[in-house]
């Protein structure tokens, strides 16, 4: 993990395409003193699942898995994030560990911002506040359609090799 040069979320050419990134002026100038870059090289896990959860991580460059483990050690990969998904935001405001763990897949730049300072941030930025909602709307959208394809992929299972 290397430290990279700060640059402004104003600046950022992938901006137009992150739904979090897509903040007042007055609320990313803020973010920007918050925030931290970070250089994960590939292969570098962020957080894993079981981890307290000490901020949330919005990813600026490159790819990253998040994945959960089964008790057996198995792995699903649940989704690959790009530039503008921001990771770690249910467990940072429930204040629970991740619940999934996040692997970069290339070499990826990351801007976190640690949980105090965040619920600050939306403290004193009530607007973001509804950005925040869409975002766990989406997750909760997104879970919600995995269980069902997993479900319904081992119910079909299950009715085909009782049907042979």
């Amino acid at each position: 993990m290397d430290s990279a040069r700060q640059q402004s979320c104003l600046e950022c050419a992938e901006r137009p395409n992150g739904l979090f990134c897509d903040l007042p002026r007055e609320a990313l100038q803020d973010f920007d003193r918050l925030k931290s870059l970070t250089l994960y090289p590939k292969g570098t896990t962020l957080f894993a699942g079981g981890q307290p959860a000490r901020g949330i991580f919005v990813l600026c460059q490159g790819k990253i898995r998040l994945s959960v483990f089964s008790e057996s050690g198995k792995v699903m990969t649940l989704r690959i994030v790009g530039p503008g998904e921001v990771l770690g935001m249910s467990a940072v405001l429930a204040g629970t560990p991740h619940e999934t763990t996040a692997q970069s897949l290339d070499d990826a730049q990351v801007a976190i911002v640690k949980r105090k300072d965040w619920l600050r941030f939306l403290h004193e930025h009530p607007e973001v506040c509804l950005q925040v909602v869409n975002l766990l709307s989406q997750e909760l959208d997104f879970a919600y359609d995995r269980i069902c394809a997993v479900g319904l992929s081992r119910s079909r299972r299950a009715r085909d090799a009782r049907v042979h």
